[in-house]
């Protein structure tokens, strides 16, 4: 077949569902990032697509009473902004909820008092009244087209809250270790059932296989049970990290000897042969051939298991507590949404902490995580 062959329609049909998916899981990560670095009021009225383009919004202040009045001319005068310093240009203003566009700026609008009201472009105001104002200020509403504002104030009041920074540090700790910990185990036992012939080893893959399916919520009041009676037998507390590393590790191995197992049965049978003729042991064997042999399975492993551990709150809240010294990120931005529920500049920012640590990881490890994936589908002939 010549290289300039056509693509079979099923290629074409793949390749079109992976830039599908790719677009399908860049908007949202976009759209999150743009949003947690846009200026908070104007996040409230429009999505991150017109993050580049004026935002007009409808708004409404209270002037000052009379204690702010100032004589001039044998008139008292009431004077300030609308805008309050912030950027943007006036289009209109009123005095009625019923009609809050009812004027144009620069002209003068006579109050059901006898005063008289103006409002500039810049947003500078004057209330004007042959006799002392007595009442309390007048409600001015107006509408003010504002140009796209970026900020790090959102990230700057999400890491100055209490307690963020602690809980970022408190997930490092429990998904690296959590994450390192079952890779090494598995990686172990992958191999001898790979290659290490010995009785009882299909049983062992079966059941390897079995837990694959077992629901999490199934297993996770009886390991507790089991941590608690184990760490209570040796002294040691019920809520630590050493708790819930373990839980990790137990979740994981499954998912992580399978596989690595995969993997390692699909390399060449004849460079541990070689190996063994030059009197190589298994241990050598595993170490100086398998290992590094076996990296793209390892690390897309590694991937899945960062990811699970880091965005994780059920096993963080049962093996470690709500503490704040022992809180996980995913914990403590919880409950930053229960007491900051409408405001979402908070709520983006929070969200783009979590999921940066994972992203890094991802992109980092990714070109392995196809080939670690496939790892023993397709064997040479």
């Amino acid at each position: 077949m010549s290289s300039g062959a056509t693509r079979s329609p099923l290629a074409w049909a793949v390749h079109l569902s992976v830039i599908f998916l790719v677009v399908l899981w860049t908007l949202p990560t976009a759209g999150l990032l743009i949003s947690s670095l846009r200026d908070k009021d104007q996040l409230a009225i429009s999505g991150w697509w017109t993050s580049l383009s004026t935002t007009e919004k409808n708004s409404i202040i209270r002037a000052p009473g009379g204690d702010a009045q100032v004589e001039k001319d044998g008139r008292f005068v009431i004077s300030g902004n609308v805008l309050e310093g912030a950027p943007g240009k006036v289009t209109a203003f009123g005095f009625s909820s019923r009609d809050p566009t009812a004027f144009a700026v620069g002209a003068e609008a006579e109050l059901k008092d006898g005063s008289r009201l103006s409002v500039k472009s810049d947003g500078a105001y004057e209330l004007v009244s042959d006799e002392a104002f007595k009442k309390r200020g007048q409600r001015i509403f107006f509408t003010a087209v504002t140009p796209p504002r970026f900020t790090l104030e959102n990230y700057e009041a999400v890491m100055g809250s209490g307690g963020v920074g602690q809980s970022f540090i408190n997930s490092l700790t429990v998904a690296i270790p959590a994450t390192i910990i079952p890779i090494l185990i598995a990686a172990f036992a992958a191999y001898a059932l790979a290659w290490m012939k010995f009785p009882g080893r299909a049983i062992l893959i079966a059941m390897v296989v079995g837990l694959l399916v077992v629901p999490l919520q199934m297993s996770l009041i009886p390991l507790l049970k089991l941590y608690n009676g184990v760490g209570a037998f040796f002294g040691v507390p019920a809520k630590t990290y050493l708790g819930i590393w373990l839980a990790h590790t137990g979740f994981g191995l499954p998912l992580a000897i399978y596989l690595l197992r995969n993997y390692i049965a699909g390399l060449p049978r004849e460079i541990m042969e070689s190996a063994r003729v030059d009197g190589a042991s298994d241990f050598d064997i595993f170490i100086k051939i398998i290992l590094p042999l076996s990296f793209p399975a390892l690390a897309s492993f590694a991937i899945f298991q960062f990811l699970w551990t880091w965005n994780d709150l059920l096993v963080a809240m049962v093996f470690l507590g709500n503490g704040d010294d022992q809180l996980v990120l995913t914990g403590r931005l919880r409950e930053l949404l229960g007491s900051r529920g409408g405001n979402w500049e908070i709520l983006t920012a929070s969200a783009f902490v979590t999921i940066i640590v994972p992203l890094i990881v991802f992109f980092s490890l990714q070109r392995y995580l196809v080939r670690g994936l496939l790892a023993g589908s397709v064997k040479g002939g």
